[in-house]
């Protein structure tokens, strides 16, 4: 079985900040813990770097969709590498390889008969002489009232048309657009509804899609499903390869989730390897992304997939409610978000992956506030887990000379460690990361526990063998631990193996005990609490 994960593409058109990485750390998580079950896997993402958010922010800064999109992109780069992030390929949405890949795509549906051309109305800024793109088109929500943009609604979720917005204003010079004719190709959504009933039917049943997937969908495909333009007059993007469309571009939303496919091929070439074993029937697929991206992934781009006939249909959809920040929206405009590039000057990111994970926004939205991560921190990452790595092997390397005695391993714990391997296993695999990561925690809880019931400091001066024996378990759990966190806290896991000098990249019990320990060393520091007060003094 393969598995095929796809990361949600962020906008090159500012950093990423917490609720960002709320929606992304899933797909990693997945990756690294299929990889230590010895699965293929293929893990990809990029850089959109197409479309108008990044238009936007270069005509307000008076420079290049170019730089504003290399700037970030590179960023992007940094800061997943930094979060230990193990995408197979990041890459970008404005190379030549992705623009192929796409325009044959585009071709493919067109040949297969399912784009037509279409005249429409569309909005059009006499003061600019343009035609707008969708985002530069602002007003209400003709659905729910809420301020909203020309392609979706924030608020509700509902999938717009510009036109369909009350109190409608361009963007770039906040005057009313005319509304002009024009012609595009569309795509013939309509004609894929009863596929996608089906589709989405079988998912549901399954319980493979996260829950407001499956809702959201339901209502969608209830309400029916609109034939959409798949062509716009965009400033920046792919180029519609049908003359007569000269100046037109590929709609990004078809582009952008085309991404996987392009970025699978990409890797493929890059490697010499054959994609093809991740976009089959037998492909396991994880799609994660936001709740406002349900729609693109359970409904677009499976009728995209139906039209160009490949069987390679998204089975889970990982798709995490919003994150919060000290009970407030997040607002980039703003400035009420903690940015990653800054988070990780100053905290581990362990600290960072393992507060989103066990505050995801899984099911309902949740909060990050600096209160609740820096204790988190002090009293579950440091207190709990590294204060058990810490206590026990300080023990060995002080009262053993470093050396692990070899003491038979408790049958109770023994059985209990396999469990958690399957219990957590199961977990991350329905994409409940969140449930997997409490289990574990809830093990390392019982770990100190039966350290202090064993009380191997005092019976290390009255009875060292039971003090060694103790120990031996101890270690014992400590190996096993850093192999079932390894998909969580990732750099914990490289520090405790090395502590170890044992290999510890597998889903299984390991049996093998050190014969010493080594170089002994905190995994984590304490956090000043004094920084709650400081971290919040600089939101907004």
């Amino acid at each position: 079985m393969s598995i095929f994960i796809g990361g949600a593409w962020p906008y090159a058109n500012g950093s990423l900040h917490v609720g960002h990485i709320a929606a992304l750390l899933p797909g990693d998580i997945l990756a690294r813990y299929y990889r230590q079950k010895g699965k293929p896997v293929l893990y990809v993402s990029g850089s959109d770097c197409n479309g108008t958010p990044i238009s936007i922010r270069a005509s307000n800064e008076g420079t290049t969709v170019e730089a504003i999109a290399d700037q970030f992109h590179k960023e992007f780069e940094e800061t997943f590498r930094q979060l230990g992030f193990t995408y197979d390929l990041y890459t970008r949405t404005d190379g030549e390889h992705h623009h192929e890949v796409v325009q044959h795509i585009f071709l493919k549906l067109l040949e297969q008969g399912h784009l037509y051309k279409k005249k429409v109305e569309q909005a059009y800024c006499a003061h600019d002489a343009r035609f707008l793109p969708d985002r530069f088109v602002e007003g209400t929500c003709p659905n729910c009232g809420a301020k909203a943009r020309g392609d979706q609604c924030d608020h509700c979720s509902q999938i717009l048309d510009p036109l369909d917005l009350n109190e409608k204003r361009c963007k770039l010079c906040g005057k009313e657009p005319e509304i002009r004719e024009t012609v595009h190709f569309y795509f013939s959504f309509n004609s894929f509804q009863q596929k996608l009933e089906q589709y989405a039917a079988k998912s549901g049943v399954e319980s493979s899609w996260r829950d407001n997937a499956i809702q959201l969908t339901k209502r969608y495909l209830a309400e029916g499903v609109p034939d959409r333009a798949v062509t716009r007059d965009l400033p920046n993007g792919i180029d519609v390869p049908i003359p007569g469309f000269e100046g037109k571009k590929i709609y990004v939303w078809i582009e952008a989730v085309a991404g996987y496919y392009t970025a699978s091929l990409e890797w493929a070439k890059i490697n010499k390897e054959d994609a093809s074993k991740f976009w089959s029937e037998q492909t396991t697929s994880y799609y994660v992304h936001g709740k406002d991206n349900i729609p693109f992934h359970s409904i677009i781009w499976p009728a995209i997939l139906m039209g160009i006939n490949l069987p390679a249909l998204p089975t889970h959809i990982i798709s995490n409610e919003y994150m919060t920040l000290e009970k407030r929206k997040i607002s980039t405009s703003g400035n009420w978000a903690v940015w990653l590039p800054d988070l990780l000057k100053s905290y581990d990111p362990d600290s960072i992956r393992y507060f989103i994970t066990i505050n995801a926004p899984e099911q309902r939205d949740t909060d990050f506030s600096w209160r609740e991560f820096i204790y988190s921190h002090n009293s579950e990452l440091l207190g709990a887990f590294a204060n058990f790595v810490n206590r026990t092997l300080k023990f060995i390397d002080q009262s053993f000379d470093g050396k692990v005695e070899r003491h038979p391993i408790d049958s109770a714990l023994h059985h209990q460690i396999k469990a958690l391997y399957d219990q957590a296993g199961v977990l991350i695999e329905r994409g409940e990361i969140k449930q997997a990561l409490e289990t574990i925690f809830a093990f390392i809880r019982e770990a100190n526990r039966y350290f202090d019931q064993q009380q191997p400091w005092i019976h290390v001066k009255e009875d060292q063998s039971r003090a060694k024996s103790t120990l031996t378990n101890c270690v014992f759990i400590i190996q096993n631990l850093a192999q079932l966190l390894r998909p969580f806290l990732p750099f914990a896991s490289e520090k405790i193996e090395k502590m170890l000098q044992q290999p510890l990249k597998g889903w299984s019990v390991v049996e093998s005990l050190p014969d010493y320990v080594h170089d002994v060393q905190p995994i984590y520091k304490r956090i000043d609490t004094k920084q709650i007060e400081e971290e919040s003094a600089k939101l907004g």
